[in-house]
């Protein structure tokens, strides 16, 4: 396989999963949620075309930014002809994931910022917790840390 070139390739699931630093596990899992295609073979065998590896690589590098798998299959859902990306494609992907991993990152210094003064949680086992939850009124309704979730 090392001599074929990619291009004419029918590659085999052990080599796309070794080539993109996968388990074989985890690619028919990606197919059984629609992220990736393979054929199946006289043998029975599953092979992928070669864009298989860049439309990994965008799925991976996306998981990294916290978007979550079925946000990329919605988002490569968009793609016609359900096509590997380009490098347009990826621009306007990114952009979008871009923003998403904005508003993680806002959430989680808004978190980083209550974390010291109270767990958010309505236990009154702190002494600031009745200022934030006085005779723990969020318990009527809500359980865990809500305060932590308010803007």
């Amino acid at each position: 396989m090392a001599h074929k070139t990619l291009q004419d390739a029918n590659l085999a699931v052990g080599y796309v999963a070794k080539r993109s630093d996968v388990n074989v596990s985890t690619l028919h899992f990606y197919e059984t949620k629609g992220l990736i295609r393979s054929w199946r073979n006289n043998g029975n065998q599953r092979r992928y075309k070669p864009d298989v590896l860049r439309r990994i690589a965008v799925i991976k590098a996306a998981q990294k930014m916290g978007v979550t798998l079925e946000e990329i299959k919605l988002t490569l859902d968009t793609l016609p002809e359900n096509r590997t990306p380009n490098k347009n494609d990826w621009a306007r992907l990114s952009t979008q994931w871009q923003a998403q991993l904005d508003e993680k990152i806002a959430y989680m210094q808004r978190l980083r910022e209550r974390v010291e003064g109270c767990i958010g949680c309505g236990c009154l086992s702190m002494s600031s917790c009745p200022l934030y939850n006085p005779n723990d009124i969020l318990g009527e309704t809500h359980s865990g840390a809500v305060l932590l979730e308010k803007d």
